[in-house]
């Protein structure tokens, strides 16, 4: 029996391994012969990077940058992700799900604290824009009782409790914030005992006060203008007027992107300065308002965008003021992120109580001019082309 096993296993499949290895191989080889060959593994390209806005007219430079092809131009390959609001801005920025994000300045202080949030290292090496901001009131609140501080004052303490008048802010660490505040305590109201401050995602103002849960808020355009022109409020004063020159919206990284996409980092912020000089120009003004309407981005009528864009601004009652600074994208060196209005932006949050005071040496590590230097080469970027369908021959619609 083992000998007849044994002699009807000998063939060119050997049971040892030698054998068995060089039967297979002498199957495969026809196969072999006539399969293609094998493709090259498909190049990894790097996924997009991941910018985040808020639908406002300040978050122009992003989306210019985008239509324009300043990012392209650079290399870079950009996805632009329309958030709610403030806090959704930070949370994706910390988990990394944005790369960089349209921001008011003041986040970095409470992102880097971990104010509300985990702590994490961030910074800006470009401030997109200055100004942009304006209050708006109900008409519950008319202008001649907001005049007479004593008026005003009896007005609003009449209310108490749950049913104190409320305003609203877009974000606790923001200038609309600061902004509020200074202007209610200006006219006597003490901003934390005799109103409510709520936070209210930008794109929600006009709704809430249209239906009488808010009283007033503070907001950047055009939801505003958008009160105004839609009968449901008034704005007795606008940023440019009351804190001329504040800072208003920056790029926000982290410091790990800063640093390990080193190149990526300065190609964006190069490519975003280039967009905010080309915001800056008056010609460019209507046809910005028409990109801007688009349903990626603000989803308005560029009826509504535009009057602010072009310094004619509708204050309500029948008023328009002449406000060419009202939005400032390039001019005055608004892009660096020059220390010295950090300490200072760092010294309003301290008076307001948002913030202990912080180390000496913090602003200097938020506001990275030695980036914005090394990736705008110490120049203003030049002005890029129009270009379809930014043509400053566009139609204004909508």
């Amino acid at each position: 029996m083992n000998r007849f096993i044994s002699s009807n296993c000998a063939s060119p499949l050997s049971w040892h391994a030698g054998g068995y290895s060089r039967g297979i191989v002498a199957l495969m080889d026809p196969l072999r012969r006539s399969a293609p060959p094998a493709a090259a593994p498909a190049p990894v390209r790097p996924r997009p990077l991941r910018l985040g806005f808020v639908p406002l007219t300040d978050a122009a430079p992003l989306i210019v940058a985008q239509e324009l092809g300043c990012f392209a131009r650079r290399g870079l390959s950009v996805q632009l992700s329309r958030e709610v609001g403030w806090a959704t801005i930070r949370e994706k920025i910390i988990y990394r799900e944005l790369d960089a994000a349209h921001a008011p300045a003041p986040m970095l202080w409470a992102t880097h604290f971990g104010i509300g949030c985990p702590p994490s290292e961030v910074l800006t090496a470009l401030v997109l824009n200055r100004h942009g901001n304006a209050l708006t009131l109900s008409h519950r609140l008319r202008p001649a009782d907001v005049a007479d501080a004593a008026s005003f004052q009896a007005l609003i303490r009449s209310r108490h409790g749950e049913n104190r008048f409320t305003f609203g802010a877009v974000f606790p660490f923001s200038s609309h914030y600061l902004f509020l505040r200074r202007w209610l305590t200006a006219k006597g109201i003490h901003p934390d005992r005799d109103v409510r401050i709520v936070i209210v995602p930008p794109a929600q103002m006009f709704r809430n006060l249209a239906a009488g849960t808010l009283d007033g808020y503070c907001v950047g355009e055009p939801w505003n203008s958008l009160a105004v022109r839609e009968g449901a409020g008034w704005c007795p004063a606008w940023s440019a007027a009351q804190a001329p020159g504040h800072l208003e919206k920056i790029l926000m990284v982290t410091r790990r992107f800063a640093e390990k996409r080193a190149a990526e980092h300065e190609a964006l912020v190069a490519a975003i300065a280039e967009a905010c000089a080309w915001c800056d120009e008056p010609l460019h003004r209507e046809p910005l308002a028409t990109l801007l309407s688009g349903p990626r981005y603000l989803n308005l009528p560029a009826r509504v965008i535009a009057p602010a864009l072009l310094g004619r601004f509708n204050s309500g009652h029948g008023r328009t003021e002449a406000i060419p600074d009202f939005h400032v994208f390039q001019r005055g060196n608004a892009n660096v992120p020059a220390v010295d209005h950090a300490r200072a932006l760092q010294r309003d949050l301290v008076a307001a109580g948002l913030l202990e005071p912080p180390p000496a040496h913090l602003p200097a590590l938020l506001f990275r001019e030695d980036l914005h230097r090394r990736a705008v080469g110490g120049h203003p970027p030049p002005l890029a082309p129009p270009a379809s369908p930014l043509s400053a021959a566009t139609v204004l619609t909508g």
